[in-house]
């Protein structure tokens, strides 16, 4: 049978892969075809340009990321013990591969020699930016070093990529291992309708005849943390669920992430130090808009001063209200969410379970395609019959106003065993130009773990799933939506990471919108809207213990930032101490000395996020600044929605951030509108 990882269509033929047959042995013949490529390219010419080098390169990652791209995605949402032993078996391969391309100085000095000739000042917006990416990309793999440096480089790339697989592999396992099994009805008491019947489903699966089982899948952990009376019970799945992965807990170093995580931090400071920066944080800044890592540091502490009067505020009024309520004890971790659910519906007269049955997960989705329509004239149709991964994924197409296919997305949304937590956006196919002068429709991985639908019933969001949804779907729509034909550049690609959370975070905006319910909202047993009487408690709850909300992501990134910092060859990671001193400056919740939520940090230790998770912030400031011009000009205003389109979405990573935000603003971003939308002030 044909390999369908080398059979290379528009889509990627889910169905028809095997594993432990075809990824290998597809990933060596294309890697092989491509060195044999490269090798003659670099032989043959005398003098490079964009047609006879760039975009043969181009034509051969397109190959490679063709084959790549499903695997690396049913690995995390499909997973099983063959797919992670073949998994696992390719990422030396790829790994070595690609610092062999960035370490090649003959390469280098092809693509430095277009660069330097008279032709690069007549090449597009996007080719310019694409070289001098590529050259400073090389740079940051060493390029330039001796062969001993270049060999140690190398084998650090390698082992890095071994051990986030491996911690984000521990974390599934250690997620899943864990469930618990409940046959008194009074031990459930609080849990919503929904979560008991998903969790008498999960019962029923695995062979149990009575009760409910309770995992930790983050709809059943924070259902549990959220809802249930039985505070012990309460306890108990918190412990499993913070202690996950570590040397502490139900499991306890059964899959402990801790020497992984400290091995990762040596790693990447060596790595920094071989290439001339004094630590990894420095390293990362070099492609990101934040240019030092005193920047970083001064732009979350002053976002520290200007919360935490508000964070202590929130602490001290969920301490009251907790012993207003009967509470006698300390008030634990387990017990935060489970009142502060409490006081919102006692201060708002609302809980996310009273509004969830208003937003049924079709419905959502159907009112945020309108939304969209309504700013850039954009139509999504779903497309069936389209060959996927799980029964539960659907497949979307984009076209403009002129009836342009755009984009391309597959929507997965549940949580199911052997799929990873989280969600997330990944690119399928980039756009980009092809030899015959065509476009190739880029196509994107729009990923959930929403509560599943049982039986007839649709599965039902709560607000915070609303706005995860349209958080990812933005993500979907900058890489779509690109008008970009270089690959390199085109949608997600070469925008500079600090950048990339901006039109996620503003589409989040959009599902406040009092004009924006009746499309997202409809009764699942009357059809009924979102009343206006809920609406208006909704929004007087938006900013309910934002203080709070906002010290926790501010924890984070601090965390993220010092331990890359501050790494010390001699001391190691100190990840804990660190961790403890910034709770210290920082947070107002007392953790347990057992929690170990570094251990479960999937975004720097497995993901693109190290050193960078402030992030998040940092692109929100860019977009409650840039939502702000369209609750000056109207939140459906097309002309703001055209620009927007324009300037940021279709520009892809063809120019830096700061341009483009001071396209579409008019200006340099300002802080206030983030505080404000933030409540932080008036």
């Amino acid at each position: 049978m044909e390999n369908p990882l080398l059979r290379q269509g528009p889509l990627p033929s889910f169905s028809n892969i095997i594993p432990e047959e075809q990824v290998e042995s597809a990933l060596k013949h294309i890697i092989s075809q491509n060195r044999g490529e490269l090798a003659n390219l670099l032989n043959t010419q005398t003098a490079f340009t964009w047609a006879n080098l760039m975009t043969p390169l181009e034509e051969m990652n397109d190959r490679l990321s063709k084959a790549w791209s499903p695997i690396s995605h049913m690995h995390a949402v499909v997973e099983s013990e063959n797919l992670r032993t073949v998994y696992n078996a390719c990422l030396p391969l790829l790994t070595e591969y690609n610092t062999e391309i960035m370490q090649n100085e003959i390469l280098f000095k092809a693509i430095k020699a277009i660069a330097d000739s008279a032709k690069y000042p007549e090449l597009d917006t996007a080719q310019r930016k694409v070289i001098d990416n590529e050259l400073r990309d090389f740079k940051l793999t060493g390029v330039g070093l001796p062969p001993t440096d270049k060999a140690r480089l190398a084998e650090l790339q390698k082992q890095l990529s071994k051990l986030s697989t491996q911690f984000a592999e521990n974390l599934l396992d250690a997620t899943h291992a864990w469930t618990l099994h409940v046959t008194d009805p009074k031990a459930i008491a609080g849990l919503p309708e929904q979560d008991l019947a998903v969790a008498a489903q999960t019962a029923q699966q695995q062979d149990k005849k009575e009760g409910w089982v309770l995992t930790l899948d983050h709809p059943c952990y924070a259902a549990v943390m959220k809802h249930l009376n039985n505070r012990e019970l309460r306890r108990l799945v918190y412990e499993a669920y913070a202690t996950r992965a570590s040397d502490q807990g139900p499991h306890a170093g059964k899959w402990d992430n801790t020497p992984i995580m400290e091995d990762i931090l040596k790693l990447r400071h060596e790595k920094a130090t071989i290439l001339g920066f004094n630590s990894y944080a420095e390293y990362s800044l070099a492609t990101k808009m934040a240019d030092t890592p005193k920047r970083v540091l001064d732009f979350l502490y002053d976002l520290v001063t200007r919360s935490k009067s508000a964070a202590e505020k929130d602490m001290q009024e969920l301490k009251e209200f907790a012993k207003s309520q009967g509470h006698q004890h300390t008030l634990e971790s387990w017990d935060i969410t489970y009142y502060s659910e409490k006081l919102r519906q006692q201060k708002y007269a609302i809980s996310q379970e009273e509004l969830k049955p208003y937003f049924p997960a079709h419905k959502v989705l159907e009112g945020m395609f309108t939304v969209v329509n309504k700013l850039y004239g954009i139509t999504i149709v779903e497309k069936p019959n389209v060959d996927t991964w799980h029964p539960q994924v659907n497949f979307f197409e984009i076209f403009d106003k002129n009836n342009e296919r755009r984009g391309c997305f597959y929507t997965d949304l549940y949580a199911r065993p052997h799929k990873r937590d989280g969600a997330w956006m990944d690119e399928c196919r980039v756009r980009r130009r092809l030899p015959d002068g065509g476009i190739q429709t880029p196509v994107a991985f729009l990923t959930c773990n929403f509560t599943r639908p049982v039986g007839n019933k649709p599965a039902l969001l709560s607000q915070d799933e609303v706005e995860t949804v349209f958080h990812e779907f933005g993500h979907c729509l900058h890489h779509l939506l690109t008008k970009v034909d270089r690959a390199g550049v085109s949608g997600i690609n070469g925008v500079a990471w600090d950048a990339v959370e901006f039109p996620s975070q503003i589409m989040e905006h959009w599902c406040w919108e009092k004009d924006t319910m009746p499309l997202i909202s409809a009764h699942v047993d009357t059809g009924e809207h979102l009343p206006d009487t809920l609406y208006n408690k909704l929004l007087a709850a938006k900013n309910f213990q934002s203080g709070m909300q906002m010290l926790r992501q501010l924890e984070f990134s601090l965390f993220d930032f010092r331990i890359h910092l501050e790494y010390d060859p001699v001391q190691g990671g100190r990840i804990q101490k660190i961790l403890d001193d910034v709770r210290a400056q920082v947070a107002v919740v007392n953790y347990p000395t057992f929690n170990r939520f570094q251990n479960t940090f999937s975004h720097i230790f497995a993901g693109g996020y190290s050193a960078g998770y402030y992030s998040y912030k940092w692109a929100e400031v860019l977009s409650s600044d840039a939502y702000s011009l369209f609750e000056e000009t109207g939140v459906f205003n097309p002309e703001t929605g055209k620009r927007y389109l324009e300037n940021i979405l279709e520009k892809g990573g063809e120019r830096e951030p700061m341009a483009s935000f001071v396209a579409f603003r008019g200006r340099e971003p300002r802080i206030d509108a983030l505080l404000r939308h933030s409540g932080l002030v008036a």
